[in-house]
């Protein structure tokens, strides 16, 4: 039987920790963030906020985990 191929979109995106859980970037962060090469939009509250991992949300962690090979 061939060995599982881990999705390689989800090994980019999401991280298991120590523990089992799943991680994920904090949303929002790609256009308009707090770099120093280019203009930045929003509050400099919403760039705080947006940074860091958070949870996955628990319905999706089944089908991440999957994709994971765990």
């Amino acid at each position: 039987m061939p060995k599982n191929k881990t999705h390689s979109g989800a090994k980019k995106r999401f991280k298991v920790t120590g523990t089992g859980k799943v991680r994920r970037l904090q949303a929002g962060r790609k256009s308009g963030a707090a770099f120093a090469s280019a203009p930045t939009t929003g509050s400099r509250r919403k760039h705080r906020r947006n940074v860091g991992e958070v949870d996955l949300a628990k319905a999706d962690v089944q089908r991440a985990k999957k994709m994971l090979g765990r």
